[in-house]
Order: C-alpha cells, then sequence, then structure tokens
C-alpha cells in the first residue's frame, strides 16, 4: 500500500510540474526576431545604446535603457564609446480593442443543450487599452548595417505598475534571442 502511495504521489507531483510547465511558458507578449545569415555574431563584445525614435516618457526610458544595460552586462557584453555594435531603441504604441463575448451554456432560444427549450443570453463587452511595443536594432558600428533585430509587443502602457513589471520582462524576451543560434 505504501508503495503505491509512493508512486501516486511521484505521479501527482510530475503531472504537476508538466502543468506548471505549460503555464509558465505562455508568454503573455508577441516577440519576433530577425538577423542576417551572415554575420558572424561572435566578434560582438561592446555595445552602446542610441535612441532614435523612442515614443516613452523620461521615466519608461530610464528604464528600458537601464534594464538593457543590465541584462546585456549580464550575458558578457560590456557597454562601451567604442562599440563593436550599437542597440538601437525604438518604442511605439497603438490603441487596442479587445471584444469579449460570452453565452450561455444552454443556447440560445429554441432547443438548446441539455435542458429543452430555452431562452439564454449572450454577453459582449469591449475594453480599450494602448498596447507597447519595443523594437532593438542591433547596428554592427563599422559596417553601419542591422545585423540583427528583437520586436516585443504587448506591454500595457495605461498602467504604471504594469509598467514597473513588464518592462524587464519583455526585455528578457527579446534578448533571450540575441545572440541568435545558427
Amino acid at each position: 500500500m505504501k508503495n503505491l502511495t509512493h508512486t501516486l504521489s511521484k505521479k501527482y507531483v510530475l503531472l504537476l510540474l508538466m502543468a506548471s510547465l505549460v503555464i509558465v511558458s505562455c508568454s503573455p507578449y508577441k516577440i519576433t526576431s530577425d538577423y542576417d545569415q551572415n554575420t558572424s555574431f561572435g566578434q560582438y563584445k561592446t555595445f552602446t545604446l542610441r535612441v532614435d525614435d523612442l515614443k516613452l516618457n523620461d521615466i519608461d526610458q530610464s528604464r528600458v535603457m537601464n534594464e538593457i544595460t543590465k541584462q546585456m552586462m549580464a550575458k558578457g557584453f560590456q557597454q562601451s564609446s567604442t562599440p563593436d555594435f550599437i542597440i538601437n531603441l525604438k518604442a511605439s504604441h497603438k490603441r487596442i480593442q479587445d471584444i469579449q463575448q460570452s453565452s450561455p451554456y444552454y443556447g440560445g432560444f429554441g432547443w438548446g443543450g441539455p435542458w429543452g427549450w430555452g431562452f439564454g443570453m449572450n454577453r459582449t463587452w469591449a475594453y480599450e487599452y494602448n498596447q507597447g511595443t519595443l523594437i532593438f536594432d542591433i547596428i554592427d558600428a563599422k559596417t553601419n548595417k542591422l545585423v540583427w533585430q528583437g520586436i516585443g509587443a504587448g506591454i500595457n502602457v495605461d498602467s504604471p505598475k504594469s509598467k514597473q513589471k513588464q518592462i524587464p520582462e519583455i526585455i528578457a524576451e527579446i534578448l533571450k534571442n540575441y545572440p541568435p543560434v545558427k
């Protein structure tokens, strides 16, 4: 009996771990990246940040620049005034309208669901919010050519608390793809 309980406990823990992995691996952000296949990214050791079209307030601009610097240094890159590559930062936002609809389990008028005749009401609601996008262009400092681009969308720019949490998360997800693995 004790062995059966131990086996069931193992299966339960394994099932919980798998469910947790699925939940954790689902990102709320849309992340894409692309790169020049002919570039040898191992040559890049130093970087600098450049603000091109960063439509952010000063607080968020500081958050983004500090977080990128922190995460690039954690990857082993050094910030320099004579860099191997330039990280050109851009940001934008757009108004999103999210429409949600629910329908009753038992269906609309007529024969519906398990209860026979019935009448149900659909509910529809919409809300609007501003969704932010960060774009990182990595440019070879010698050739001035774009060699890598990462884009992350999904920041809720209407909420200061959300931005504080989401900016480091989305930057980490974007930079997870840099340097690219060929």
